[in-house]
């Protein structure tokens, strides 16, 4: 039987400042993808974090979908 699917969302931007989670242009968020477990999100987050090393305000970030979809899923399958 497959593992239940966890859904995992990758985004990212720019944000106003670098020690705080604000983007600097919602409109402008990037969405990388939905993913079915933390470890394809994982995949898609460090390519995006390493094309933009550069850019010391690109920021991606890993949503953990699945928890906002079934608050009792508390715990990750890595």
């Amino acid at each position: 039987m497959p593992d239940k699917q966890l859904l995992h969302l990758v985004i990212g931007g720019e944000l106003k400042d670098v020690q705080d989670v604000e983007f600097r242009n919602l409109s402008e968020v990037e969405f990388v993808g939905a993913f079915p477990s933390y470890a394809e999100a994982w995949k898609a987050w460090k390519a995006k974090a390493q094309a933009t090393v550069d850019n010391a305000h690109a920021r991606y970030f890993i949503i953990h979908a699945h928890r906002l979809l079934d608050p009792s899923e508390d715990t990750d399958h890595h």
